[in-house]
């Protein structure tokens, strides 16, 4: 049976979700839960990579398993049992084995949750960017419209080590909302490259301060520019979902 599990998490303590030779990853303390469970060792697909202090709300993998006697609730609830409590699984169904977490995923959406005023609330730690100066929403919001569509993001792109086939991604819709001092950045998306949101979400703030132009987001995108160092730090983003279902144009 396979099964399609919607993972929350909050990434503040662990390494990313990819496993990692010396532990402490999302996908490592995952497998070692379905370990527990199942008796036996089983590899757990996801549909790709977050950093190091990234959360989730609904990241997506999916798990192989021989034991069909267990309902996805109850492999739902035993997980949930073995899992530390900034892991949990929000919902567990048995799917196609035409499904695959990664591969058949179309789209995903990110939120960036930046928090404008002079002091961050105890609980905003790890779950916020602090910017204490006061930003123009006006610029922010116009330079978000230069973002959407298909672009080479290189210049909005950090070297993970390996090269990327084609840097070209869709950006579909990136919508700027705020909520007293809470600006949020909704990016919705084919495809990601490595810190591709924390750095498109950090050129935005630095619009907002006036420190670049947002024509100068173009120019970056067109290559006429030199790409940008600025990241944003990792607490603030949040992996919402992942989309499956319309077909996408870039591999994640």
């Amino acid at each position: 049976m396979r099964l399609k599990l919607i993972v929350a998490y909050d990434g503040s303590t662990f390494a990313g979700w990819q496993s990692q030779k010396c532990g402490g990853s999302i996908q490592d303390v995952l497998e070692a839960a379905v370990l527990a469970v199942a008796g036996q060792p089983v590899r757990v697909h996801g549909s790709g990579r977050t950093d190091a202090g990234v959360h989730a709300a609904g990241q997506c993998c999916h798990i192989d398993v021989a034991n069909t006697r267990m309902t996805p609730e109850n492999w739902l609830h035993a997980l949930n049992t073995k899992l530390p409590s900034q892991i949990r699984i929000m919902s567990a169904k048995a799917v196609d084995d035409s499904f695959h977490a990664r591969f058949t995923a179309t789209g995903k959406m990110y939120r960036y949750h930046v928090f404008c005023g002079p002091v961050l609330p105890p609980g905003e730690h790890n779950r916020a960017w602090l910017v204490r100066e006061p930003l123009d929403l006006d610029r922010v919001k116009l330079a978000a419209t230069r973002f959407v569509g298909c672009h080479d993001f290189s210049g909005f792109s950090a070297n993970r080590g390996g090269s990327v086939t084609d840097p070209h991604r869709t950006i579909r819709r990136l919508s700027v909302t705020t909520r007293g001092h809470n600006l949020f950045f909704t990016v919705v998306g084919d495809g990601f490259l490595y810190k591709m949101v924390r750095m498109i979400s950090a050129a935005l703030v630095e619009c907002g301060r006036g420190g670049i132009e947002p024509e100068k987001i173009q120019a970056i995108l067109s290559g006429a520019e030199k790409k940008t160092n600025l990241v944003a730090p990792a607490g603030g983003l949040t992996l919402v979902k992942v989309i499956y279902g319309r077909r996408r144009s870039h591999q994640t």
